[in-house]
């Protein structure tokens, strides 16, 4: 019989994954064998952490990358259609395939007739819909906004107009350059648009802020969340009609 490929979550943060995932995944990655991981090392320290009670150098870790090639998965995968074993992908943190690698090897599984059961965990993206308050029938996630301030500045008026069909945008940045993308947000969007704030989801510091622009605006600086090499996730929302801002 085929193996299964296990989709397992990693904890947001650094700390017990007792106290982030549930039973299931636990038991999961207390027993594997072979583990597809975005990162080898960050792999070994959940699996430890997890409480894996066998020598990590016995256990199988292949390393598919940030970007894994999808040509490669055929390989990989190829003890699982042979019977031999299960797997879990697991990426350095949250979800597989959610903003994350792992689509591509999933698709595979999929097609090569291989059994595919993700398990529940932390999502930076889920937790920042829950924890702001705007629109959780209708959202859209966007990734990386551009870098190029003209392109950034184009995008943000683009997503703002989404906004404004009543559709939750949500995207992300590196942490080193969290607050240029803060400051470019307030010095675009409309008054009224509702921006969402949600900092070091998952970790021990979360905090999740939900105000219109101009309200951002008028907080001193020293009242706004440190925003500075902290792991984010942006939310736009308009629940009524805006103005272009000046520029």
């Amino acid at each position: 019989m085929p193996g299964t490929l296990y989709v397992l979550p990693v904890p947001l943060s650094d700390g017990d994954p007792g106290e982030a995932l549930p039973w299931p995944v636990l038991q999961i990655a207390r027993g594997v064998q072979y583990v597809l991981a975005e990162n080898a090392r960050s792999a070994r320290a959940f699996l430890k952490a997890a409480g894996h009670p066998g020598p990590m150098h016995q256990i199988r870790i292949v390393e598919i990358g940030h970007e894994p090639e999808p040509a490669r998965a055929d390989l990989w995968l190829d003890p699982l259609r042979q019977g031999l074993t299960d797997a879990a992908l697991v990426s350095e943190c949250g979800c597989p395939g959610i903003a994350d690698p792992g689509a591509a090897v999933v698709a595979r599984a999929h097609q090569i007739g291989l059994r595919v059961r993700p398990l529940v965990g932390p999502s930076a993206i889920c937790l920042a819909i829950m924890a702001s308050g705007m629109n959780g029938q209708r959202f859209r996630f966007l990734g990386y906004l551009p870098q190029d301030s003209g392109a950034l500045s184009d995008s943000l008026r683009q997503v703002e107009r989404d906004a404004q069909q009543g559709e939750t945008q949500i995207f992300i940045e590196t942490p080193y350059r969290t607050e240029r993308l803060f400051q470019a947000i307030l010095a675009r969007c409309s008054d009224s648009t509702q921006l969402g704030l949600a900092l070091d989801p998952g970790g021990p510091a979360e905090t999740t802020m939900t105000r219109r622009i101009g309200q951002w605006r008028a907080l001193p600086p020293t009242d706004r969340p440190a925003l500075k090499r902290r792991p984010a996730v942006f939310l736009l929302y308009a629940d009524e009609p805006t103005r272009p801002r000046r520029q």
